[in-house]
């Protein structure tokens, strides 16, 4: 979630920091491919944490990237919705669940775990915060093991005044610091919070810590 460390995207030419960020994202599609392997028909069509969303459509929402074929067809495809991306991004979701059964969504993901992509101006920071916000969507929803504390972390250690706009989270005069490790978002009077709780608070999942 920042805009550094951009370039390059190949895995074994990337600086050490891009190259532990992804190495992170990496583990986090494998772990949660390992636990969308064993999920019931029920589960897949739960709600999780992303409203609207069940489970199924969040899983077609982290596999887009592995099914554009470039990134014309991508914005050709977001013209189409003004340019407004969670609009696109729903109906994306929606048209992909109707398309391509849990089991093709499954296999899309497993088969992708290396995929190089990174949302555009955010980097590898960027591809582990999408990875492990919507693994959590997940995990939290059906009461699944959680993203590891330390993976959280590394998001949280990139959140900036962008990501918090994004999501419309106000940190005015507070702080909120991970009581299970060494991060702080925000720079006013500090409100300890487990990390989890934190990331879940700043982008709109749960209420912020208080």
């Amino acid at each position: 979630m920042t805009e550094k460390d951009t370039q390059p995207t190949g895995e074994n030419t990337l600086p050490a920091e891009a190259s532990m960020l992804q190495a992170e994202t990496f583990a986090e599609r494998e772990r949660l491919a390992a636990l969308l392997a064993g999920l019931s028909p029920q589960q897949w069509a739960a709600p999780s944490l992303c409203a609207g969303w069940r489970v199924r459509e969040v899983v077609a929402h982290v596999t887009m990237p592995y099914r554009m074929a470039s990134a014309d067809e991508f914005q050709a495809a977001l013209s189409a919705y003004g340019f407004d991306f969670d609009r696109y991004a729903d109906a994306e979701a929606r048209e992909t669940t109707e398309r391509l059964g849990d089991a093709e969504l499954l296999a899309l993901y497993r088969d992708n775990v290396r995929h190089p992509w990174q949302p555009p101006g955010d980097g590898p920071a960027g591809a582990l915060s999408h990875e492990v916000i919507h693994g959590l969507d997940i995990t939290e929803a059906l009461g699944l093991p959680a993203v590891p504390t330390e993976r959280i972390a590394r998001v949280l250690e990139h959140v900036g005044t962008k990501n918090l706009a994004y999501f419309g989270t106000d940190l005015s005069g507070i702080s909120l610091a991970g009581t299970d490790a060494d991060v702080t978002v925000g720079d006013g009077t500090p409100v300890p919070a487990p990390v989890k709780e934190i990331l879940l608070g700043i982008t709109g999942r749960r209420p912020l810590p208080s």
